[in-house]
Formats: C-alpha cells, sequence, structure tokens
C-alpha cells in the first residue's frame, strides 16, 4: 500500500528521533520509496523547523532527541482531538503558526505508545473535515504574531488600515488590547487615537503594522463579553430590542438545532413551525441573518425589525425584475 506523505514524515521523525545517524540509503530501505523522495520528505521536514542534521563524517542524517516531548500520558481521547485539531482541521481555518502545530502533533503523535497511535492513524483516515470559508488573511503569522507580541509587551502599534466604516484608508495608533477569531475573520480590538474610542480592527484589511517604543497603560480592565454586550455578532448599536421570530415548518428544526445566541429562548407551534425569541443590542447584524431563509421566516417584532426587513426585500425584487 502507498504510504502518504505525512504518513513517510512521522515515520522519518521516528526513525531520526533515536539519535543514531541513518544515511539517505537507509531511508531509502525504511520507506520504501526511491531517493528523491526522501531528499523531498527530507525538506518538507526544514520547512516545518524540524531540526535535523547531517554528519559528513558518518554520512547520516539525526535528530537531536532534546528536540522532542517527554512520553506523555494522554488518554485515547486526548490524543485523538489533538491529532484531529492538528491533521484535519489545521489547513481549514486561519490559524496562525500552522506549522509550529503540526510539529506539536508530530511530537505527541511520536511519543504515544503502539496501540493509541494505530487507533488514531485509523480513526483519521476515516474523518474528513470540509474547509470552512473565511477571510484571506496574506502572512498571518507575521501579523498576528506581532500584534499578539504588542498585547503582551502593551506597545503602541501605528497602523495602516482600508476602513469599510471611512470607506477610506486611515492611519491610527492602536493601543491593542485582545485578538478575536469569529465570523470568519481575525480581530483585533483596542483603543484608537483617531476614533478617541475602543474598536474592532479586521487583520484582514491591515495595510500595514509598525510596533512603536511607546507603551500604552490602558485596557488592563478591558473584557470582550461587556464591549460586544449582546450584539447579534460584532456590531453593539446602544438600545436593545425584543426579538420574535417564527420560522416555518420546513426550516424550523435545523434553526431550532442552533444556540444563535446567548438570550434564545425556543417555543413549538401546533403546526411544526417555531418561534425564536431573543433580545438583541442592535437591528442591523440581524438583519442579514434573517434574509437569508427567505420565504420560510417571518418576524413578529419588533416593528422597526419588520420595517427593515420589508425594505430589504423591496429593493431585492427591484434588482431582480
Amino acid at each position: 500500500m502507498k504510504q502518504s506523505r505525512i504518513s513517510r514524515v512521522v515515520k522519518i521523525l521516528t526513525t531520526l528521533q533515536s539519535g543514531q545517524k541513518y544515511s539517505p540509503g537507509d531511508l531509502e530501505n525504511i520507506l520504501g520509496v526511491s531517493r528523491r523522495t526522501v531528499f523531498r520528505d527530507l525538506k518538507e521536514l526544514q520547512s516545518i523547523g524540524v531540526p535535523y542534521k547531517y554528519d559528513n563524517k558518518n554520512g547520516g542524517y539525526s535528530i537531536d532527541p532534546a528536540f522532542f516531548l517527554p512520553p506523555l500520558d494522554l488518554s485515547l481521547s486526548e490524543a485523538l482531538s489533538l491529532l484531529t485539531l492538528v491533521h484535519k482541521m489545521r489547513n481549514h481555518l486561519p490559524l496562525p503558526f500552522k506549522n509550529s502545530a503540526l510539529i506539536a502533533g508530530l511530537k505527541i503523535e511520536n511519543n504515544l505508545p503502539a496501540h493509541l497511535h494505530q487507533y488514531c492513524q485509523t480513526t483519521l483516515k476515516k474523518t474528513t473535515i470540509s474547509a470552512d470559508r473565511h477571510a484571506s488573511i496574506n502572512l498571518l503569522d507575521k501579523l498576528f504574531g506581532e500584534i499578539q507580541s504588542a498585547i503582551r509587551k502593551k506597545r503602541q502599534l501605528q497602523i495602516g488600515y482600508s476602513s469599510l466604516f471611512e470607506k477610506t484608508h486611515i492611519d491610527t495608533v492602536l493601543h491593542p488590547y485582545h485578538l478575536l477569531y469569529k465570523n470568519r475573520s481575525w480581530y483585533v480590538l483596542g483603543y484608537s487615537q483617531m476614533h478617541e474610542a475602543v474598536r474592532m480592527f479586521n487583520l484582514a484589511r491591515f495595510a500595514s503594522v509598525e510596533t512603536m517604543e511607546k507603551c500604552f497603560t490602558d485596557g488592563d480592565d478591558f473584557e470582550l463579553c461587556d464591549f460586544l454586550g449582546r450584539a447579534w455578532a460584532l456590531m453593539p448599536e446602544g438600545r436593545l430590542y425584543n426579538i420574535d421570530i417564527r420560522f416555518a415548518p420546513k426550516v424550523a428544526k435545523n434553526v431550532a438545532e442552533v444556540q444563535w445566541h446567548s438570550t434564545q429562548e425556543i417555543k413549538w407551534n401546533k403546526d411544526g413551525s417555531v418561534n425564536l425569541a431573543f433580545r438583541v443590542d442592535g437591528l442591523s447584524e440581524i438583519v442579514w441573518w434573517i434574509l437569508g431563509y427567505g420565504d420560510q421566516v417571518e418576524v413578529l417584532k419588533p416593528a422597526a425589525l419588520r420595517k427593515m426587513i420589508a425594505e430589504k426585500a423591496r429593493l431585492l425584487l427591484e434588482a431582480h425584475r
């Protein structure tokens, strides 16, 4: 049976972890592949930061055994959950430091007892996680690392930003407080000197970022839950609304299965429809969620939300005449 690339890389790691030196020919025999494939797999190790080395005197490769973790006492479910994240979700979510995550996973995998290792490999071969849609962020590791470091050291950031709210490019000094992944995008929250308020900035819209020498002293009492309050997603508007929405039987079960908001209450009707009630700060964000259900949903209250939905539907109809 043909081995997958990841299986071969793991096998090379396991082999070289012993501290002994193996020549390219040794690795060919162990893996059962061509010398060209051996060198390609070694290059893969190099790309993810594994510190293997070649000894010219002995003509062999080895890895410092200290690079790997000591054996870990993981249960089957603990090991499987970690390896599922590393192998099946690493490339499907915009996670920073993906290569580091892979290295960590390989270290754990290499130190599992044989029966756990075999169980995890067999299970993962039969598991698929489809890619999620998310905003593309070039150089995520560098941007995320710089912001993360500034948060930890309480250093100000000079940022250039393409603002949808201002509809133009802006430059501001930011006191970064918190990183957040939500609604398929990464955000940094902090005090913006330009706005003289705490604002949220999408990492995908950063044009530039520079860590300044100057530190900031505020932000120690910042709490994400307080900032977001009861917003539907990301944008509190400063006014609470009691919302009541009825979903038709065709979509009722699918809608009711999901906890959409912390204030959610569910009431089933005799005809198979369902009412969902929320207490939400602002209406703009929830409008777009409701419109996604088309003619299978009706807003019962408040009147202001009914009016917004009706107006959006009118404009949609005009656009498609």
